[in-house]
């Protein structure tokens, strides 16, 4: 199964330049999900490609910024900020990684609206 996740424009660039190797989240997958559908939000609003998930890592935020700050892509006052008022968080070990080549529109490819954190496609 594949998951559609928005993504700020600048950590999508730097997924796919490789120098951001995490994707963090406040909830997780409930399903199985391989691989991920990256929607660039705006202003680029399109579907600029897509990664295969390596690993899922939930921990507390402490242990969680341990493990991922050397390719976290963001800085620990951000990352700390994007969790406020969680004690847990999740991050996606980026796998590999393909961009399109062409920008994908999110409505005309798959029907949808742009989702708040992530929806599940086939």
């Amino acid at each position: 199964m594949k998951a559609l996740l928005s993504i700020k424009p600048e950590f999508a660039s730097k997924i796919f330049e490789g120098e951001k190797k995490f994707e963090f989240r406040r909830s997780i997958f409930k399903k199985p999900v391989r691989k991920v559908i990256v929607y660039a939000s705006a202003p680029v609003c399109k579907v600029i490609g897509e990664f295969e998930i390596e690993e899922l890592i939930s921990d507390n935020l402490e242990s969680l910024w341990r493990k991922t700050k050397k390719h976290a892509g963001i800085s620990e006052d951000y990352f700390y900020s994007y969790f406020s008022e969680k004690e847990n968080g999740h991050a996606i070990k980026i796998g590999t990684t393909k961009k399109y080549r062409k920008p994908l529109s999110l409505k005309e490819t798959y029907g949808v609206v742009p989702p708040q954190s992530f929806l599940y496609v086939s």
